[in-house]
Formats: C-alpha cells, sequence, structure tokens
C-alpha cells in the first residue's frame, strides 16, 4: 500500500485499495471502517431491490414510497461512507495521544475530544444500521418479490454492520467518564435488540 492510497479518503478508494489499507499493519482503517463499509454496502444492496421495483406495473401503486425509501437509503449509504473516513480519523487521533505520557499536556488537552472522536462515528453507525433495517421493513410488501433474497441479504448486512459498530464503541466506554458510560451501554444494548428483531422478522418474511 501505497502513503497515497493510506492519505486517500475512504470514499474515493476502490474496494481492491481499501481491502488492502484494511489487512496492513496500520492503525487505521480498522473495524469501524469495516462496519461503515458493511451498513453502505447494506443500503446499496437495498437500493438494488428499490430499482427493479420502482416503475414496476405490478407494484405502481407502492412507486411513491419506494422513490422515498430509495432517498433515504442513498442518503444512509453516502452516510455510511462519510463515518468511514470519520471512524478512521477519529481512531487515528486518539491512537497517536495513546503513545504519548498520560501527564503529557498535548494529550491532557486533547483527550476527551480525541474519546469523543473515536466513540461518536460507531455509534452513529449503530443508529444508521437500524434506520436501513427499519427501511427494509417497509419494503417487504412493496418491492419485486424476485429480488426477495436480496432485500433479506441488506437486511443481514445492516444488522452485521450495527453489531459490528458496537464493538467499536464498546472497546471505548472506559475511557469515557464513568457518569457516561452506562447510558451508552444501555443505548447499545437496546439498539442491538432492536436490529436483531427487524432482522428476524425481514429474513421470515423474505422466505
Amino acid at each position: 500500500m501505497s502513503r497515497d492510497t493510506a492519505a486517500q479518503p475512504i470514499q474515493s478508494q476502490s474496494i481492491g485499495e481499501f481491502l488492502d489499507a484494511l489487512a496492513s499493519k496500520a492503525p487505521t482503517p480498522g473495524g469501524g471502517a469495516s462496519a461503515a463499509i458493511t451498513g453502505a454496502t447494506a443500503a446499496a444492496t437495498a437500493c438494488m431491490v428499490l430499482s427493479y421495483s420502482i416503475g414496476k406495473k405490478k407494484l405502481a401503486e407502492h412507486d411513491t414510497h419506494n422513490t422515498d425509501a430509495m432517498n433515504q437509503l442513498t442518503r444512509a449509504r453516502a452516510m455510511f461512507l462519510q463515518l468511514a473516513h470519520d471512524d478512521a480519523s477519529g481512531y487515528g487521533e486518539l491512537n497517536a495521544l495513546w503513545s504519548l505520557d498520560k501527564d503529557d499536556p498535548e494529550r491532557v488537552e486533547r483527550w476527551d475530544e480525541a474519546v469523543q472522536g473515536a466513540i461518536t462515528p460507531p455509534r452513529t453507525m449503530m443508529v444508521l444500521g437500524l434506520e436501513v433495517l427499519r427501511v427494509c421493513d417497509t419494503l417487504v410488501g412493496t418491492t419485486n418479490r424476485m429480488l426477495r433474497s436480496d432485500l433479506g441479504v441488506a437486511a443481514v448486512l445492516a444488522q452485521a454492520a450495527a453489531r459490528s459498530a458496537a464493538w467499536s464503541v464498546g472497546i471505548n466506554i472506559p475511557l469515557l467518564p464513568e457518569d457516561q458510560q452506562q447510558p451508552i451501554r444501555e443505548e447499545l444494548e437496546s439498539t442491538l435488540e432492536r436490529c436483531a428483531a427487524l432482522c428476524v422478522r425481514i429474513e421470515k418474511e423474505c422466505v
């Protein structure tokens, strides 16, 4: 992997370039970026289902709903890609501070902000993964049944994105002030439960 590729925004990297960067011995991109790319793939897969449904005569009554869903998923895909970049940047900042002495003035000054920068992108990914699942849940009866397996794949990937992002959240929770830790743990658990329930329901409906 070249230095230019490492500095290149994730959004503009090819799949091969991203995977090479991910596989390299470098702190970023890492698991958080993987979660985001998985989420973007989930949204794109659901968009494919909609592309084969919007404008279809037998589904004309659902065109307005499906078009709105397409817009939501297109935005989600773009947000996931941005979050992949934000996660890599956020963790990069935190990782740089780890190498400093705990009493180093720079570390003391920047630490809290860096922790927030590392934990916020994956928290947002979890919410976005849940949103993709909610949209997919509304598409079971409004989209082309020939692509129901693809809709099921989109749901599984969206749940996987949320579950993967949860690991990046969880590993950083102990770095937060104690009074902030439990609310985030409860948020994490609640979001994952909702994602799991939606994924199970979508998969059953797509069989």
